[in-house]
């Protein structure tokens, strides 16, 4: 949890603003706001950018760091062109990512809400576990101490880290430009990289996020190569700094925490 975010959730018709202090949620504000089910990607972006736009009432600044922005209801059932279409405009337009939540991820906010603090609203369940299960990425040769880092943080709060599952490194391939852990077996030849490369990624799909380790701002080659299959999967994608070196900004956020 990062103390003084602000906290959107977009529902089928009203949209509440939370502030998390001191481990509590605060709520701003709650307004009536429709959203009719014929409404393309492209008008729901509109639609919510235009409220979004409003939020420096609340806060100083209004971006992927200080801002996390939630929806469900009506947005669950965009077909994924549309919801695609409306992640994308909505961070054109205001710089913020559109998480769209899922159902069954939905439901376990809602649960844990309920067993923690009697709550029926979703954000009190998403403040005290917000990923079930992630992915870290990065560079295993220059950031592992990072990345074990991020791993411990997340373990730490419930959530299950997919891959790496180990950051135990394989003697024979400490030093190496592709270095391997110790549940993985060694490489048959150069072209087998790939191979340990597409498991890793595969694991993104059944991924609430995928973190992305980069101190000091640094992307790596490989990093980049993966992040397009992130974009590709639409999946959430949080750097754990602001991100440098990316030629091509897209919808993510920055810093861990809800």
């Amino acid at each position: 949890m990062t103390e003084g975010r602000v906290l959107v959730h977009f529902g089928s018709e009203r949209v509440s603003v939370h502030r998390l202090q001191s481990g509590e949620l605060q709520l701003l504000a709650r307004e009536r706001l429709p959203f009719g089910a014929g409404l393309t990607g492209v008008a729901l972006a509109d639609s919510v950018g235009e409220f979004c736009a409003g939020l420096k009432e609340f806060t100083e600044a209004v971006d992927n760091k200080s801002t996390r922005v939630h929806a469900t209801g009506v947005f669950q059932q965009l077909p994924q062109p549309e919801a695609a279409t409306l992640v994308n405009s909505f961070y054109v337009d205001t710089g913020l990512y559109f998480n769209i939540v899922r159902p069954d991820l939905e439901r376990f906010y809602l649960d844990t809400g309920m067993s923690a603090c009697g709550s029926s609203d979703m954000v009190a369940g998403l403040i005290r576990r917000e990923f079930r299960t992630a992915v870290v990425c990065g560079s295993f040769q220059q950031s592992l101490g990072h990345i074990e880092g991020t791993i411990t943080q997340l373990r730490e709060t419930g959530t299950q880290v997919l891959s790496p599952r180990s950051t135990r490194i394989k003697p024979e391939t400490e030093g190496t430009d592709f270095i391997l852990f110790d549940y993985q077996d060694l490489l048959k030849n150069e072209r087998d990289t790939w191979r340990h490369k597409y498991v890793h990624m595969d694991a993104f799909r059944q991924a609430d996020a995928v973190v992305v380790c980069n101190p000091g701002g640094r992307v790596g080659s490989g990093t980049v190569f993966e992040l397009g299959f992130m974009s590709a999967l639409g999946k959430r994608v949080i750097f754990t700094e602001e991100p440098m070196g990316v030629s091509v900004s897209f919808p993510c956020e920055v810093g861990l925490g809800a």
